[in-house]
């Protein structure tokens, strides 16, 4: 799925709207213990946590994730989001709880790196 797909069939609000919105992802991980993230999230795939501090883009570098959706209406400070930038890892917040975001995006059919 596009990741523009995503953004428009979820009501993500883009934090980073100057960064290419065609790319694909097809997997996806949830998660809030960054080293679960870094030993199990699917390279290429789309984060989705409460985390919001720095080594959240950190992670998300080291892992190969594309995007990063920030559930329940929480934003990450500025700084967060300029590093996202510099490094090209999309953000997105989702006014929806983890829990019902993950299940709209296996509804869309996201997978994690298992299936």
């Amino acid at each position: 799925m596009i990741v523009r797909q995503l953004v428009e069939q979820l009501d993500l609000e883009s934090l980073t709207p100057e960064l290419d919105a065609s790319l694909d992802v097809s997997r996806g991980y949830v998660s809030d213990m960054l080293s679960d993230v870094l030993a199990n999230a699917p390279q290429d795939g789309v984060l989705v946590t409460i985390q919001l501090h720095l080594n959240v883009i950190a992670v998300a570098i080291h892992a190969g994730l594309k995007a990063v959706i920030f559930t329940s209406g929480r934003r990450p400070e500025e700084n967060v989001i300029q590093k996202a930038c510099e490094e090209q890892i999309q953000l997105f917040v989702s006014r929806d709880c983890s829990f019902d975001l993950v299940g709209r995006l296996y509804e869309l059919g996201l997978r994690s790196g298992d299936a």
